[in-house]
């Protein structure tokens, strides 16, 4: 079923990985792909377009449709760069994917304020330069559009050495939570993708995941969300990886308390734990099993 015919997607970090993945199953679906990714290695140094010509070179040989774009999305110009070679090439677009990426691990006392910023940059901003520029003329074409981000379980979760991209991630959830409410009257939507696969930035995580599989695994989430059958879906994160897709929930509050009085600390001390509570951070539980791990010698469990 050609679920994106007649359809213009464009997607960013499609010379590698998840991306590319995206970009070949979008083109076997019938769409018209623009193939964006600075081709960079993972330090961020020596741009090239030659990953993303690669991808386009396959999308031609199984009789698909694609350019190349080679920009960084992490500035304004980048991220129009992209939406206009759409437009330049095809006269529309009706998707926009933004998988670009990178990873600066450290632990939040050595992180420096480059490497909070790089990722910053290329993650949450450059998914916002795209959904800008995507957004002024989805809103105004017939048929509307679909923006999908990509974020990770760490976006509510937290992670050890993660700060930056906990941090960007999260700020991609929120992000497409705001275009959802803010474009649906325009028959714009926005949702968001948690990936757990093999890729090169994932060959670095120091652990077993209990969950894993592969780049093509997270694609036909992609294709779906992009296409028309989707079209009621809106402002949502999935979880995908291997053969499951998992929706997470909408945040909300959970309990509450109340004072006929302006509150003081001591107050709050004799009610809160009998009303209100904690809730435990689910992540604190593999901080616990890395320490176990470490002191075992052994490789932690996710």
């Amino acid at each position: 079923m050609n679920f994106l015919e007649d359809k213009v997607v464009a997607v960013t970090g499609a010379g590698r990985g998840i991306g590319r993945s995206i970009a070949l199953d979008a083109a076997a679906a019938g769409a018209k792909v623009v193939v964006a990714d600075y081709g960079v290695g993972m330090d961020g140094s020596e741009p090239s377009s030659d990953v993303a010509d690669a991808v386009v070179a396959e999308i031609k040989a199984a009789g698909g449709e694609a350019i190349a774009a080679a920009s960084d999305v992490g500035t304004m110009s980048g991220g129009q760069s992209v939406v206009e070679a759409a437009m330049d090439a095809y006269g529309r677009i009706d998707g926009a994917v933004c998988v670009a990426g990178i990873l600066r691990e450290r632990m939040l006392f050595n992180m420096s304020e480059e490497e909070f910023d790089d990722v910053i940059r290329v993650h949450l901003k450059g998914t916002f330069t795209v959904y800008k520029s995507a957004a002024a003329i989805m809103r105004k074409q017939d048929g509307g559009g679909s923006l999908i981000g990509f974020t990770s379980g760490v976006w509510a979760l937290g992670s050890v050495a993660q700060a930056n991209y906990s941090a960007a991630k999260g700020g991609i959830v929120s992000l497409t939570y705001s275009a959802a409410v803010g474009l649906e009257r325009y028959g714009v939507r926005a949702n968001a993708i948690a990936p757990v696969a093999r890729t090169r930035m994932s060959e670095n995580v120091p652990m077993t995941l209990a969950e894993n599989g592969d780049p093509e695994d997270i694609s036909p989430m992609a294709v779906y969300l992009l296409s028309d059958k989707s079209k009621h879906i809106t402002g949502q994160v999935y979880s995908v990886v291997g053969n499951k897709i998992a929706v997470w929930g909408q945040p909300k509050e959970l309990r509450a308390m109340y004072n006929d009085e302006r509150w003081t600390p001591e107050v709050i001390d004799e009610k809160l734990m009998a009303t209100v509570k904690f809730e435990r951070l689910p992540f604190l539980d593999m901080v616990d099993e890395m320490k176990r791990a470490a002191a075992a010698k052994e490789t932690p469990n996710a």
